[in-house]
């Protein structure tokens, strides 16, 4: 493609796009403030049930906020995972806080094996310092998705591409 601004062609297969999903555990997690104004962060989170699932504590800026609008974004970036870099998927749609106990019963145990996936003691240590008594869960459930392999940008122009970029 002669086009270097159409990124059309450069999206994720959907096999590496669940893949991402399924293999991250940190994602930038984005809400707006009161102010009508964009905030993120970095939250560890896991997929199940076509949403992305995290955690805060309730006193966090954030809850009133997802309160306020039910509505968030979210950034996962396959930096870190066997994928490799420059593959990209980026959501927005409702979002929920969930504050009952079966919610965060099956959700924490969840989040602290993908966070300790090869140390059961870690993630038993880590489940006990995530079960606080003012604990969220926080659902984000995609209605709009914009995903990205720069693998398939760079190969347009293969010199230009940063060292080990086509590793992966």
């Amino acid at each position: 493609m002669e086009d270097a601004e159409n990124l059309a062609e450069c999206q994720l297969d959907p096999d590496l796009r669940d893949r991402l999903l399924n293999e991250q555990v940190e994602c930038t997690f984005i809400w707006t403030n009161k102010a009508g104004q964009p905030f993120g962060v970095a939250m560890s989170f896991i997929w199940r049930k076509g949403s992305i699932w995290l955690t805060a504590a309730g006193t966090r800026a954030r809850i009133p906020a997802i309160r306020r609008t039910g509505y968030a974004a979210a950034m996962i970036s396959s930096v870190g995972t066997s994928i490799g870099p420059g593959k990209t998927v980026s959501v927005r749609g409702q979002c929920t806080v969930h504050d009952d106990r079966g919610t965060r019963d099956w959700m924490l145990p969840e989040l602290a094996r993908a966070i300790r996936k090869d140390d059961e003691a870690g993630a038993a240590a880590f489940l006990s310092l995530l079960d606080s008594p003012g604990r969220v869960v926080i659902e984000l459930k995609p209605d709009y998705e914009l995903n990205f392999d720069s693998k398939k940008m760079w190969a347009r122009k293969p010199g230009a591409a940063p060292p080990g970029r086509f590793d992966h």
